[in-house]
């Protein structure tokens, strides 16, 4: 038991490239499955995606354990955002043949695990040097993106007719008009329910894309934590730390 362990903490957490690897087709799966959950969100679920949501609802359980299992302080990996979310995904894929259709579009909280974690941020700071120029950036994108999908998700399985040929079009259509305040009115949300989604879609969404907007068009900084004050964000090309004149030692891969 001890060395199962040591195994599976050596490939979450190890610099090894085999680590690496594993951790990258951790986050391929993760991709994969949200794809998965978008497309069959508003599908009437036959044996074949019933199977197919088992599996992966294992896949994540076992993936859920594992880290669980080799946390230092397992309470805080339990209160993280993605973590709930990872529970809830469980929780509704093995559960999937007693839950109504309108319960799918918990499924799309999976993309929390896309970019928030730990591990692959640190990975992708090594490799990657554009990641370590627009980190800020990137990251916005992705929490835009997760959002836009999430909403689009719950629009379609709330409030667009069945019947309509183009429904996820229509959900994906009316969240981007909303978000942008672009109100065209040709789709619309009449129920009060829908009226405060709608609110809930330009108060939530404007916010998301402005910190977008400010990721690409402000001064990138990057994240190196100053030895002696422990400032944290500095110029990719800073050779002092501005507060307090510390000698910093930024890793680049050569070019700023």
């Amino acid at each position: 038991m001890v060395r199962l362990k040591q195994t599976v903490k050596f490939l979450y957490v190890a610099h090894d490239p085999v680590s690496v690897w594993f951790r990258y087709g951790l986050i391929v799966f993760d991709a994969v499955s949200i794809v998965f959950f978008i497309a069959t969100a508003n599908v009437t679920h036959g044996p074949g995606i019933t199977f197919a949501s088992l599996c992966i609802g294992l896949v994540i359980l076992v993936d859920f354990l594992a880290r669980l299992w080799i946390a230092k302080d397992r309470w805080k990996l339990l209160r993280k955002v993605y973590t709930l979310a990872d529970i809830v995904v469980i929780v509704s894929l093995l559960l999937d043949p007693f839950l109504p259709g309108n319960l799918a579009f918990v499924r799309i909280l999976r993309a929390l695990r896309l970019i928030h974690s730990y591990h692959l941020l640190r990975d992708l700071r090594r490799d990657s040097q554009f990641f370590r120029t627009h980190e800020d950036a990137v990251i916005a994108a992705i929490n835009l993106m997760v959002f836009v999908f999430a909403t689009s998700t719950a629009v379609l399985v709330f409030f667009i007719p069945d019947s309509s040929q183009t429904a996820y079009i229509d959900a994906l259509y009316f969240t981007m008009a909303t978000l942008t305040t672009t109100g065209f009115g040709d789709i619309t949300l009449d129920t009060p329910g829908g009226k405060l989604f709608s609110v809930f879609i330009m108060v939530v969404g404007v916010a998301l894309f402005v910190r977008l907007a400010q990721a690409i068009f402000m001064p990138q900084k990057v994240r190196h934590k100053c030895p002696s004050c422990g400032l944290y964000r500095h110029d990719p090309d800073a050779v002092h730390c501005k507060h307090c004149g510390e000698v910093l030692k930024i890793e680049t891969g050569g070019t700023v």
